[in-house]
């Protein structure tokens, strides 16, 4: 028995099948243990105020990463190099990683992920789709600057998270050195360096983005 080839339709069916699992599971899984410093001691007990504030950062890095598979998933399905698609694929395989975290964290901080999560996927897969198509340098090109980005953000993080927030610090930590590398192989596979204006809306889409998740 021979398996039946995908249509293009079926292949829309999987990725909006893929981007409600992304968006809406609770418990997404993950493949490697949730970081943690804080070992046999815990967190230092935290105020209802950094309390809050360390979910409002965590959802927007929840937030984050459901546009990151969107993004990584959307390249992939016009990739028009097997190699380059397979090492998108790997890519958001290590951010379900990081989707799974921070879900968990923000279970713990008694708090939920942002309720745009389908927007925030869908907007992102667009996105992603639109960068594929160029060529595969500029689709490389996207994610360099897409993980340099993301690296800037995660370290006001580490600025911005309460003092005593060992747990959320540990994750955010683990999630930046893997976007590091994440744009640094886009790099060494040949991906160039975007126009200044499309930086710039880049992190204008950005800022929109971590405003809103931090919120809603």
């Amino acid at each position: 028995m021979t398996a039946r080839n995908l249509t293009t339709f079926d292949r829309w069916l999987i990725a909006a099948q893929r981007g409600l699992d992304v968006a809406l599971n609770p418990r997404p899984p993950h493949q490697r243990p949730t970081p943690d410093a804080t070992g046999d001691t815990g967190d230092a007990p935290l105020s209802d105020l950094d309390r809050a504030h360390a979910a409002g950062l965590m959802r927007v890095n929840h937030a984050g990463e459901v546009a990151a598979q969107a993004l990584y998933h959307g390249q992939a399905s016009v990739a028009t190099d097997p190699a380059l698609r397979q090492q998108l694929l790997v890519a958001a395989d290590e951010e379900q990683d990081h989707l799974a975290w921070c879900a968990q964290r923000l279970g713990e901080l008694g708090s939920r992920p942002s309720r745009l999560g389908p927007f925030w996927y869908v907007g992102s897969y667009a996105i992603g789709v639109t960068a594929g198509l160029i060529s595969d340098r500029v689709s490389l090109g996207f994610v360099s600057e897409t993980e340099r980005q993301v690296e800037e953000h995660l370290h006001g993080h580490l600025d911005r998270l309460p003092a005593g927030d060992q747990r959320s610090r540990a994750i955010v930590e683990q999630m930046k050195q893997d976007e590091a590398e994440h744009g640094q192989a886009a790099r060494d596979a040949g991906g160039i360096e975007l126009p200044r204006p499309v930086r710039w809306m880049m992190r204008g889409v950005a800022r929109v983005m971590t405003t809103l998740a931090y919120w809603v």
